[in-house]
This record gives C-alpha cells, structure tokens and sequence, in this order.
C-alpha cells in the first residue's frame, strides 16, 4: 500500500515540480525551446520551473515532452514509483521501454488471462515484475550471444572478463 504522506497534494507538487525541473535542466534544450514545443507560455513555464506556479497534468506532460523525456513514462514512473526512478531514467531507452510496456500490458493481460483475468491476485505483481525482468536478461545475454556486435564485449559467462 502507498503511504498517505507520499500522495499528499503538498508531497505530488513538490515531486513534479523537482521532476519537471531536472527534465528541463538535463534535456540540453532551452526553456524557450521546451514552452515553445509545450505550447507554453515562457513566463508560465519559468514560474512553473521554479515551483511558483503548479502545472497542471496537461502541462507536465506537455513540458516531460518538450524536454525530449517520454511524459507519460516518467509522470507514471514518478506516480508508482518514486521520483529518484522517474529522474533517473529521464532521456533513456528504458523509459521509452517502461512506456510501451505499460501501454501494451493491459490488451496482453486480456489476451493471455482470457478467463481467468479477474482472479489475478495483487499479491503476484512483485514475482511477476522480477520474472518479466529474469526474462527479458536472459533474452539480451541470448542476443549478446548471437550478435557480437549488440553486446558490451564482456563475457558474463566467464566471470565478467572481456571476451
């Protein structure tokens, strides 16, 4: 269960304000830029950046897309998770991944449950997660594998050594 602290409007402002702020600071692009492609206002955005005015859920979309993040990735990864992963992952093909993942899963639930959709148990959703993750490794170390171009040039199988 979510701590009642964690979802206190006081506790979401500041978080998207800090969110909003490093995907602003880390894109590369200007904040004239970033309102321009958020469809902005530049005195709105400014006050929106410096925690003075909160942005509304369109706005932190519009301004995550501006800033070259993936919105709907990081506000999600921001609202289950913590703002730590939602920053962290800002700019990268792991939130593109998270976005896709996230907006496939509930036709590939439906799909595959058939049924059996509705005696889903909450309690199965961590093992999941950790199966989805053991599965997708074990697929990139296959395709490092096959393709020795794809990979880093370590050899996992031998200790981490380089290959």
């Amino acid at each position: 269960m979510t701590e009642t602290n964690g979802i206190s409007e006081a506790h979401i402002k500041v978080g998207i304000s800090m969110l909003l702020n490093q995907a602003a600071s880390t894109s590369g692009r200007s904040q004239v830029r970033i309102a321009s492609e958020a469809q902005i206002d530049r005195g709105t955005m400014r006050r929106i950046l410096a925690g003075k005015r909160e942005a509304t859920v369109s706005e932190t979309l519009r301004i995550l897309y501006g800033a070259g993040a993936s919105p709907h990735a990081h506000l999600l990864l921001y609202l289950a998770a913590d703002l730590g992963r939602a920053s962290s992952w800002l700019q990268t093909d792991l939130a593109l991944f998270f976005e896709e993942l996230v907006r496939h899963l509930p036709d590939a639930l439906e799909t595959q449950l058939g049924d059996y959709l509705h005696d889903i148990k909450p309690h199965w959703a961590k093992g999941t997660a950790k199966r989805i993750a053991q599965m997708l490794s074990e697929h990139m170390e296959g395709l490092a594998r096959k393709d020795p171009f794809l990979g880093d040039g370590l050899d996992r199988t031998q200790g981490g050594g380089y290959a």
